[in-house]
């Protein structure tokens, strides 16, 4: 089933636990005047992330939800997991959420909760996936000893990196590549890349 496109505006929410560089390139490319959606929500589980920062520079709301330790409440007992997506979950609806955009959010969400925004939400990775799936996607990559690697964005699913790829893009490993150097090359295409695949599926060229 495809959600896109709407009769108006797309309404996107950003998830991001880090720096944001990711978010920036996102709201660069979806200001409020787009005609094909606009953010209007940025939520980070880490209160001091640069992301919440760069969402209050460009005058989006943002909001730090956070993601308890797990901890025995008695017959009450709920995970972090589960009282993070409790309450984003409700600033998801207030806000009239159409698509969520997990870039760089370091962590895995419930079966129950992707299952409820199917379609909806999609997450970016710096490997070619099913390569290099999880963390450290640039040290896998070096490791194995691969002549190229990128960036994939994804539908994301109940799996660690598994859902239908919307789109790819590639880089060179040189030799004498460390992480850092890799990650960077990388990234300069994820700020191209996810713009990219999120202007096709708001228009509706992506099935």
């Amino acid at each position: 089933m495809s959600y896109f496109p709407l009769p108006r505006p797309a309404r996107i929410a950003v998830m991001a636990s880090g720096r944001g560089s990711n978010l920036e390139a996102l709201l660069k490319a979806f200001p409020h005047d787009n005609p094909l959606g606009h953010i209007v929500l940025v939520l980070s589980d880490q209160r001091e992330a640069l992301a919440l920062q760069k969402a209050v520079e460009a005058e989006v709301e943002a909001e730090y939800v956070p993601w308890p330790k797990s901890r025995d409440q008695g017959v009450a007992y709920q995970t972090g997991r589960e009282q993070f997506e409790q309450v984003a979950g409700q600033l998801l609806h207030d806000h009239r959420i159409d698509l969520i955009l997990l870039a760089g959010f370091m962590r895995l969400l419930s079966p129950a909760f992707v299952q409820a925004w199917q379609g909806r939400i999609l997450n970016i990775h710096p490997s070619l996936l099913p390569q290099f799936p999880g963390l450290h996607a640039q040290r896998q990559a070096l490791e194995a000893g691969v002549s190229e690697s990128g960036c994939t964005v994804h539908f994301v699913d109940a799996g660690m990196d598994t859902g239908p790829i919307v789109l790819q893009r590639r880089v060179p490993v040189l030799p004498g590549d460390t992480e850092e150097t890799l990650a960077a090359r990388i990234l300069e295409q994820e700020h191209q890349a996810y713009p990219e695949a999120v202007r096709m599926l708001l228009a509706g060229d992506f099935r």
